[in-house]
């Protein structure tokens, strides 16, 4: 203070012998102006440092009535207090709201036992798939974003059927890589269905064939799923779900599992549909057919599976000593783990986790397509993909587990068949 006073008085001795009384007059002013302002903001600064010290001493004694402020504990409080606050409303007027999340369980995992599988690979590309029936057209081809064989379902007003009998049992799971065209308007229907023995036509255009079943709605925008029986007193038992739609002129993988009455129904890693009275009882089914919704719907549809339900992994691997898994898979000829493997691989994790003493080896198998040697090497690098897979997203100890490959040297079926070659194509968890 008394600095700024002498500074004042030095100022202005100079501006009058200089200028004379009004300039002088002025250049007081503004000295007065200049010194009020300066004393308050001295005034200011030292009651915001009193007012700061008095804040921090109110928030250190907050945090030693807590426990201290080191540690995770002490950051979750502060954030804590700080939602609470926001719920209420704060001095800001600025409006947050905490979001709601929520977790579940991807509980997939394919069964250990192939009951039917058709990737057309017995059909020559242009002809119609000898196994199916048709009230309409279709033609095998290949696609350039996926290998094999491919149904271009390319029909009008088209229904497709597989010829034989398929025995479902109670317990199964139906996998198929569907790939929509770009006028996908309508969707695609897969029937599963108990046969009528009273109608000799093996194909027929009803849009709820045989003596009852499930029909599954694949659309454009949503999944859908009917339980049905022939009768016209009977209501349909419906689930839907307006959310993750497949991708058009993309490989879509779809799975569904149904065990006994209850229907699941899982795309892209998430289950869509859980719906626990989806079918009516005693219906015993043994049929498959394909149906498009509309003209403009002309979607390729190819490996289709079905397999037994998941079996207990557990007491399997610790009892038998082995499990043979279906549910690892690869792109043809390559040796990386598909991201749709991640539930099989787990349940092995999960196993390995909760018996630290067990030790495993993990084996690869191939079937006879191809050369002998490269198959070898191809199913040696697969095993040793899935044993890396264990270690980084699971942190299983390495050491606990070897590998191997015997590409086609050890086949379960014969390799004669469409059926046979997936069989072989395997890969087995041998306990040690």
């Amino acid at each position: 203070m008394k600095k700024t006073i002498i500074l004042i008085t030095i100022l202005t001795m100079i501006a009058m012998q200089a200028n004379g009384q009004g300039w002088v007059k002025g250049l007081g002013q503004k000295v007065k102006e200049t010194a009020k302002q300066s004393v308050e903001n001295k005034v200011e600064q030292k009651a915001e440092e009193a007012v700061n010290k008095t804040l921090d001493k109110t928030e250190e004694a907050l945090k030693k009535k807590k426990g201290g402020n080191t540690g995770k504990e002490d950051t979750e409080s502060d954030s804590n207090d700080e939602t609470t606050q926001i719920g209420k409303g704060n001095n800001s007027g600025q409006q947050q709201e905490s979001r709601l999340t929520s977790t579940t369980k991807y509980d997939f995992v394919p069964g250990d036992q192939i009951l039917f599988y058709e990737d057309f690979s017995q059909d020559a590309i242009g002809d119609f798939p000898a196994l199916w029936t048709s009230n309409s057209s279709g033609e095998i081809k290949t696609v350039n974003i996926s290998n094999g064989n491919w149904f271009h379902m390319n029909g009008e007003d088209v229904v497709y059927c597989y010829s034989k009998n398929i025995i479902f049992p109670a317990n199964f799971i139906l996998e198929f890589d569907l790939i929509p065209n770009d006028e996908y308007h309508g969707g695609l229907q897969v029937a599963i269905y108990q046969d009528d023995p009273q109608n000799i036509i093996e194909m027929n255009d009803d849009l709820y064939p045989g003596l009852g079943g499930l029909e599954i709605y694949v659309e454009y925008d949503h999944w859908a799923t009917k339980g049905y029986v022939a009768s016209p007193d009977k209501p349909w038992l419906e689930a839907s779900k307006y959310s993750n739609p497949v991708e058009k002129e993309k490989m879509n993988h779809v799975i569904v599992w149904v065990q006994n009455r209850r229907v699941r129904i899982y795309y892209a890693g998430t289950k869509i549909i859980d719906s626990p009275t989806n079918l009516y009882p005693d219906i015993r089914m043994d049929k498959l057919r394909l149906k498009c919704s509309d003209n403009e719907t002309k979607p390729y549809i190819s490996n289709i599976k079905i397999t037994t339900a998941s079996p207990d992994t557990r007491s399997k691997l610790l009892a038998e000593g082995k499990i043979i898994s279906y549910g690892i898979n690869f792109d043809s000829g390559k040796d990386v783990v598909k991201q749709d493997s991640y539930a099989s691989i787990k349940e092995i994790a999960t196993v390995l986790n909760e018996n630290p003493g067990v030790r495993i080896k993990i084996a690869g198998h191939t079937d006879s397509d191809g050369q002998d040697a490269l198959n070898l090497d191809l199913s040696k690098r697969r095993a040793a993909n899935v044993k890396q897979y264990l270690v980084n997203e699971f942190s299983i100890d390495a050491s606990r587990i070897e590998t191997d490959g015997l590409g086609e040297t050890q086949p379960i079926a014969g390799n004669s068949t469409v059926e046979g070659k997936a069989k072989n194509r395997r890969v087995e968890f041998i306990k040690l």
